[in-house]
């Protein structure tokens, strides 16, 4: 909990942009608090296996990932707050931050907040979220050993899913409503060789059904508008994520999806906020991208609190 109510920077949100961005700004010897509503690592510490972050040659589970970065940048001094923030109020060059715990003055924020899964928005889905639906197969995966699943998505994050559902599940079916994968080549040739994978092409779920549990999923093909069931263990869905900006509304400009604007610097509108990573508009969507961003906005922080 943090001790005290004014720092020199505050950032919202501990994945790998935030945790970064406090790296640098503790080396800085910037006061720095970062405040994070849940597990510090963010959207990584659900993937099992990161195989693209420079300098893990075999790779690095996620969340390990996650736990390396911030004790390197709680070494220095970050300052680590678990809250969630409500809104921002603007007094003058000082910026309040307002979370459920208390509010915190600043002259300087960096934004990281992140995003939140996007769900399918059908029926069954809310009844049935924890009763066989899931949004995170490296959570729950070993809750459906010798259980036939479906992964809803065609993404990298879907595929990655799929691959390690496969260890558990006695068969998983991709459901994808185009007729091709977004992922990256080399994981959809994985997946592709997995024989446990199947995939049903131009389809969407219209509706989740089951009895205490989920038992199947009533599906519709986009070209053809045939109707199918799908009897089924258990579904992950994977289809995407909205930013966390709810709270930015009417004080940062968004983009039609909600993402935070920023230019080459993570600069936003308004002086001395910035913002990195996925939350931001343009953004990769990599933890290597987001790290950079934290970086970046860090470094531009510190030069905006000393005039430069």
């Amino acid at each position: 909990m943090a001790e005290k109510s004014n720092y020199d920077v505050i950032i919202i949100g501990g994945g790998p942009a935030g945790l970064t961005a406090g790296l640098y700004t503790a080396r800085a010897r910037l006061s720095s608090l970062l405040v994070e509503k849940g597990l510090t690592g963010g959207q990584i510490n659900n993937t099992n296996l990161i195989e693209n972050f420079p300098g893990f040659t075999e790779g690095i589970d996620g969340y390990e990932l996650g736990q390396l970065i911030l004790q390197q940048a709680t070494k220095f001094g970050l300052e680590i707050l678990t809250a969630e923030v409500t809104g921002i109020e603007l007094k003058g060059d000082t910026k309040i931050i307002k979370t459920t715990g208390a509010d915190y003055a600043t002259k300087a924020v960096i934004i990281a907040g992140g995003s939140k899964r996007t769900t399918l928005g059908v029926p069954g889905e809310e009844e049935y979220t924890g009763k066989g639906i899931s949004y995170c197969a490296t959570c729950d995966a070993p809750l459906f050993v010798g259980k036939p699943v479906a992964v809803v998505g065609g993404s990298d994050a879907a595929i990655t899913e799929a691959l390690h559902l496969a260890e558990f599940a006695s068969k998983v079916v991709v459901i994808h409503r185009r007729d091709q994968l977004r992922a990256t080549p080399i994981l959809q040739e994985r997946a592709f060789a997995e024989p446990k994978i199947e995939f049903l092409w131009d389809t969407t779920v219209d509706e989740v059904t089951g009895e205490n549990i989920i038992k199947s999923l009533r599906l519709n093909n986009v070209k053809t508008g045939e109707k199918s069931t799908l009897d089924i263990g258990g579904v992950f869905v994977s289809i995407g994520f909205q930013p966390d900006t709810d709270y930015l509304k009417g004080i940062l400009p968004l983009d039609a999806a909600g993402h935070v604007i920023t230019n080459e610097i993570m600069g936003t509108e308004v002086p001395g906020i910035f913002a990195a990573g996925d939350i931001r508009a343009g953004s990769a969507r990599q933890a290597i991208t987001a790290a950079g961003d934290g970086a970046t906005a860090a470094i531009y922080a510190q030069l905006y609190l000393t005039g430069q």
